[in-house]
């Protein structure tokens, strides 16, 4: 855990003076790092490399942030300061996760009250409505849902698991498990309809088949649930002019490089401009890619650190996922196990939607590269995601 403060600190030392806050912001920043892990129960033992990971990446992106938008890379250290914060606060109630299981209708109730906030006080900007605004603070509602769903899956599959896999006639005969089932579902439709975001509809989907599979391998209710989506994304395409643009740029990128195309072709001269090894840092020029320290900060770190460096923050990415999803298969209990394989489906397809899209393998969207772009809402879950995770992990000393 030190060495990744330390290097964590190192990054920092990156960004020049004074595109970050004053000294004292990043003294606070490795104080609260440290208070995260040292306030851990002492009859247990835990996963430090989770936490480790968590700040070596927050602190690699506000270096990229602090280098490609300043004032941003100042708001990102605030909410970093609030996230670390909060999930000091929370931990000790994360150490009881196991009665969050009987709360399970209370975040449906919470994700419901969230979208029809949405619905009735949000913005739309640049074609998708995304945000609340509280004051000067913007947040994306949909960054708490996700984390609420899939703590309602895994408490609902834990029970409904050996009556959905075993029955051969599902259809008629369990049709009233339906309705919470596809819950899951339902609100990557109302992402999609309310919101025009397919990035993050596609990502409730996929953390949703992923859970579901898990627990009862039924793969003829998850490609079920994934035609239905396929369709209402296609409607999405015909009938909604944000969606229709990003596919077609996806499709014929160069088509229009000065309008409507010029950030993804941008963000392709990026990352063949950095080739292997990269420019280095501040040696490059990712400014030139509109919105780069939010939607194409993988971009940046292609052209500046190569694919070898890009390939290197996968592999962080990968350790991280992959932890968490061995806390799981340690766990004795099916809730656990479920929630662990929801926390990392929902990390790890959150990075391979985002990447794959900045490489040209799927449509770009609005999703966060975690931890390292800008976006308040988005850390703050995700720091939120680690520390629950972390909470899982642990075992009597």
């Amino acid at each position: 855990m030190t060495g990744a403060l330390l290097a964590g600190a190192f990054i920092l030392s990156l960004a020049a003076p004074k595109t970050l806050g004053p000294w004292w912001i990043d003294a606070v920043l490795v104080v609260l790092s440290y208070v995260w892990v040292a306030i851990q129960p002492s009859a247990t033992k835990r996963d430090d490399v989770l936490p480790a990971l968590a700040i070596l990446l927050c602190a690699l992106g506000l270096a990229l942030v602090a280098r490609l938008d300043p004032p941003l890379a100042r708001k990102q250290q605030e909410w970093l300061i609030v996230s670390l914060a909060l999930a000091i606060v929370l931990g000790p109630s994360f150490t009881r996760f196991r009665r969050m299981a009987s709360y399970k209708y209370v975040w449906v109730v919470a994700s419901l009250v969230l979208f029809a906030m949405l619905v009735l006080f949000g913005e739309t900007i640049n074609g998708a409505r995304l945000w609340i605004r509280f004051g000067s603070v913007h947040y994306e509602p949909v960054e708490l849902i996700k984390l609420f769903i899939v703590l309602f899956l895994a408490a609902y599959l834990a029970e409904t698991a050996d009556v959905i896999s075993t029955a051969r006639r599902f259809w008629t005969a369990n049709a009233r498990y339906l309705g919470p089932l596809f819950l899951g579902w339902g609100a990557s439709m109302l992402i999609l309809v309310v919101q025009h975001d397919l990035g993050m509809a596609t990502l409730l989907l996929m953390t949703f088949a992923t859970i579901l599979y898990v627990a009862t391998r039924r793969l003829d209710i998850v490609l079920a649930g994934f035609a239905l989506f396929a369709l209402a994304a296609f409607w999405a395409m015909h009938h909604f002019a944000y969606v229709a643009s990003r596919i077609a740029v996806w499709l014929h990128p160069f088509a229009d490089p000065y309008g409507r195309g010029y950030q993804s072709s941008q963000g392709y001269f990026a990352l063949a401009a950095g080739g292997l090894f990269g420019t280095g840092y501040r040696l490059g020029h990712p400014q030139f890619i509109p919105d780069a320290a939010t939607d194409y900060v993988f971009g940046a770190i292609g052209e500046e650190f190569g694919w070898l460096g890009a390939i290197a923050v996968l592999v962080l990415f990968f350790a991280l996922v992959r932890r968490i999803l061995v806390i799981g298969v340690q766990q004795p209990d099916l809730y656990t196990k479920l929630l662990a394989v929801g926390l990392a489906a929902t990390l790890g397809f959150q990075v391979l939607i985002i990447v794959g899209g900045v490489a040209g393998l799927f449509p770009l969207t609005g999703i966060t590269l975690p931890f390292i772009s800008y976006g308040g809402s988005s850390l703050l879950a995700n720091v939120l995601l680690v520390s629950l995770a972390w909470s899982m992990s642990a075992k009597q000393a």
